[in-house]
């Protein structure tokens, strides 16, 4: 180490504890290039928050070391793994430390057990190359550049979601160091199943996850791709909607997105449909009324997971809002949200003339037989079991360039969520509980979602592997339990 290194390190005071531990090594300090870089490389701006050192482990032992230190140290933190998070203070933090997880990005697949042995940071791009090596898959994100361990602990919406449950379902163990710096493995038959079922939806509340264990699948050529149309086929693709999550059951494999949107660089407003059938079902009939309407263009093919995965994926150095909610599976309120979408978009388009943005509203189907696949696989937190309806799940997004566009627009993406919310409790259950985590924004009430039960399950989960509530207190980016109240 240079001598204007250990000059700067010193002038840190919350690197002293790493440094102490015998990680100096591992501390990035602001000035380094390479301090710089991952902070640049974060997918939203508003991630890009300015920590006062970055410690970069390599092993397990290295982060148990860094959370033993930190919390010794009574030190605020944060912990950042693919960093794909959308808002300020999820996965990064203003002067405080940031253990970034970045090296721990490695796919390992036993072929044995036929299970993959998969690194927090690792990228979903990345684990489905190095698993195709083998002829298997795992039900994994839906966008390349997502990163591995905030996608799992939020539950995971997947490809394979419709045929074996969220992605969460899909892990078998999880290695996780505790608040004392603790490595423990949790499954589902151990002495830590408590665990194990809390940290599948439960984020970051309980440790930091070190490596997951995801049982694999074959993998092999599927059919999809995406079909652009007008908006004026909204009225009969609600309908449609319906049906195919109504459906679903009897076409477990075949997946929907359907997004209206307004992205002016590409032409202006548009409806883009992603459809998916993975066990390689050519023009499936879940699929017949969409692809009976009028379209721009479709690449609807027989296709690879890998290239499918670019069709989903939003372009980085943006400032992105997102809310969610999830609703009863009813036309009118799709046809509610679409409206209130299209109003977004003209308010958007209005106060960012040159174009540089794009809005959306997505709409995703999860039918009730998701909840039964999470409770033949052990259980979840997220409470989905306890809805009697098939499921739409939105994400509405405004993306746009600078801070001060996106604090005009936060509250204008809430009044369309708040719209769309008013608007389903007209009708007789139409509001779900559960908000998708990976989807929502920070002033969204999102673990009360998962219902009382699974709220007590996690406050006894977090009391007994975190007694001091040093991931409640110190690290305070995320949706933390504490926050609930009765």
């Amino acid at each position: 180490m240079s001598q204007d290194y250990d000059l700067a390190i010193k002038a840190c005071p919350q690197a002293e504890c790493l440094v102490k531990a015998g990680l100096q090594t591992r501390v990035l300090l602001p000035g380094d290039e390479k301090f710089t870089t991952r902070i640049e490389s974060y997918w939203c701006n508003s991630a890009k928050l300015r920590p006062a050192c970055i410690v970069q482990p390599c092993s397990v032992l290295e982060i148990s070391t860094a959370v033993k230190a930190l919390a010794d140290a009574d030190q605020l933190f944060a912990v950042r793994a693919g960093g794909h998070g959308n808002w300020a203070g999820n996965n990064n933090i203003n002067e405080g430390v940031t253990i970034d997880l970045g090296l721990m990005n490695s796919t390992t697949y036993d072929t044995t057990s036929e299970r993959a042995h998969i690194g927090p940071a690792a990228k979903w791009k990345h684990v489905y190359q190095e698993l195709e090596k083998y002829g298997r898959v795992v039900a994994g994100g839906r966008e390349a550049e997502v990163g591995v361990g905030g996608f799992l602990l939020g539950g995971g919406n997947t490809f394979y979601t419709g045929r074996y449950g969220f992605g969460c379902d899909n892990v078998i163990a999880y290695e996780v160091v505790l608040a004392d710096g603790l490595i423990v493995t949790a499954d589902a038959t151990g002495k830590h199943a408590d665990l194990f079922r809390a940290l599948k939806g439960g984020s970051n509340n309980f440790g930091i996850v070190a490596c997951f264990t995801m049982r694999t699948l074959p993998s092999g050529p599927l059919w999809g791709g995406f079909a652009v149309r007008p908006m004026d086929v909204m009225p009969a693709a609600a309908k449609a909607i319906v049906d195919f999550a109504s459906n679903s059951s009897t076409d477990p494999d075949s997946t929907l997105n359907f997004t209206v949107c307004q992205i002016p660089r590409f032409g202006g407003d548009a409806v883009v449909t992603v459809c998916t059938n993975v066990a390689g079902v050519e023009n499936p009939p879940a699929f017949e009324q969409f692809q009976k309407m009028p379209e721009v263009f479709n690449n609807l093919k027989m296709t690879t997971l890998q290239e499918v995965l670019s069709y989903t994926s939003l372009p980085p150095n943006y400032y992105n809002i997102w809310y969610t909610l999830s609703f009863k599976n009813d036309a009118s309120i799709i046809a509610k949200a679409n409206e209130l979408h299209t109003q977004l978009a003209s308010q958007v388009q209005e106060k960012v003339p040159d174009g540089d943005f794009t809005t959306h509203c997505s709409f995703q189907p999860i039918p009730r037989v998701v909840a039964q696949h999470s409770i033949a696989a052990g259980g979840n937190v997220l409470g989905l079991e306890t809805y009697p309806h098939d499921i739409i799940l939105i994400q509405a997004n405004v993306s746009v360039r600078t801070q001060e566009l996106a604090d005009w627009a936060r509250p204008r993406v809430r009044a369309l969520i708040d719209g769309v919310r008013a608007f389903a409790e007209t009708i007789e259950s139409g509001v779900c509980p559960w908000l998708y985590i990976n989807y929502a924004s920070p002033d969204q009430e999102v673990l009360q979602g998962y219902g009382t039960e699974n709220v007590r399950r996690m406050r006894e989960v977090a009391i007994k592997y975190d007694p001091n509530g040093v991931f409640q207190r110190l690290c305070p980016g995320g949706f933390k339990i504490t926050g609930v109240k009765d």
